[in-house]
């Protein structure tokens, strides 16, 4: 009997690998062996395309953060771009997801307009946003001439202090969407009785808000969090589109500079040393936070 129930388990487990091996192989083909390919690389010095590979060990790492003044101020611009994008974005959506969670009429057509950017591709989304940008015929610097606010016209991606800042609007307006709907989804499920009972023990609208709106979105901010941080740390397509790193290099960040070291200078090695500079700081900081929050 004991033997019997052993043959049903092996069976068992036999069936479920079967079931699982198609898809693992496509898993290790298409993203396993990519990944320990692509680290491979990044201990050599290599352009892409020659026969022949020279071994540096960690040095393209360290000279990502002690050598490569570039890479440097595009690691900051990253760490700007995501304490930015952990703040706007994610308190606009839950903003706007509270002012939407009514039954108000035409509140579908609000949600839909609210979270249409972000099905947008981000290619098209930066060209979009690069003409309104124009200095000549845009449409930020048509509106304050309209507005008679001349003197606050530019050329809002060609100059320094404001180039940076204009492409994270751009950000802003793509990526408020989803907080939106995952908040809003968050707060449908939070049961009204909670609100009732909080509204009888004199809880006013700020502490209804700190002390039942916030905790039951825990899970929302789980999943909002984790994304921004990923989002943000692998930025490429607003800036590759909308000022290539420029002016200067005042707007690199760690993905376009992975891209031009890469495909352009070839350097293929240490371009896949950036890569995995980039996955070992969202695996830092996104990990710990998920289990932290996923255990309280």
């Amino acid at each position: 009997m004991t033997r019997s129930a052993g043959a049903v388990g092996w069976s068992q487990t036999a069936t479920a690998w079967a079931f699982l091996a198609p898809a693992l192989f496509f898993y290790c083909v298409f993203l396993v062996y990519p990944m320990m390919e692509s680290l491979w690389i990044s201990l050599f010095k290599w352009d892409g395309m020659a026969a022949t590979k020279v071994f540096v060990g960690l040095d393209n790492y360290r000279r990502v953060f002690f050598e490569d003044e570039v890479a440097q101020r595009a690691l900051w611009n990253n760490l700007v771009w995501t304490l930015a994008a952990l703040v706007f974005p994610t308190a606009l959506g839950l903003a706007l997801a509270m002012a939407l969670d009514t039954k108000i009429k035409g509140v579908v057509v609000f949600r839909t307009i609210f979270y249409g950017p972000g099905v947008l591709p981000l290619v098209a989304v930066g060209l979009i946003w690069a003409w309104m940008y124009n200095p000549h015929f845009g449409a930020v610097n048509t509106v304050l001439k309209l507005m008679d606010m001349r003197h606050l016209t530019r050329g809002w991606l060609s100059r320094y202090e404001t180039a940076f800042w204009a492409t994270f609007i751009t950000y802003l307006w793509s990526h408020v969407g989803f907080p939106m709907v995952l908040y809003l989804a968050g707060l449908q499920a939070i049961p009204k009785e909670l609100y009732e009972a909080a509204e009888m023990d004199g809880a006013g609208a700020w502490k209804r808000f700190v002390h039942v709106t916030l905790p039951g979105l825990k899970e929302a901010h789980v999943i909002v969090l984790s994304l921004a941080v990923i989002h943000a740390l692998k930025v490429f397509d607003l800036i590759y589109t909308m000022t290539y790193g420029g002016p200067g290099q005042s707007t690199q960040v760690l993905g376009t500079w992975m891209y031009f070291q890469s495909f352009q200078y070839y350097n293929a090695g240490y371009g896949a040393a950036i890569a995995w500079v980039i996955s070992a700081i969202i695996l830092v900081i996104a990990i710990p936070y998920i289990r932290h929050q996923t255990k309280a």
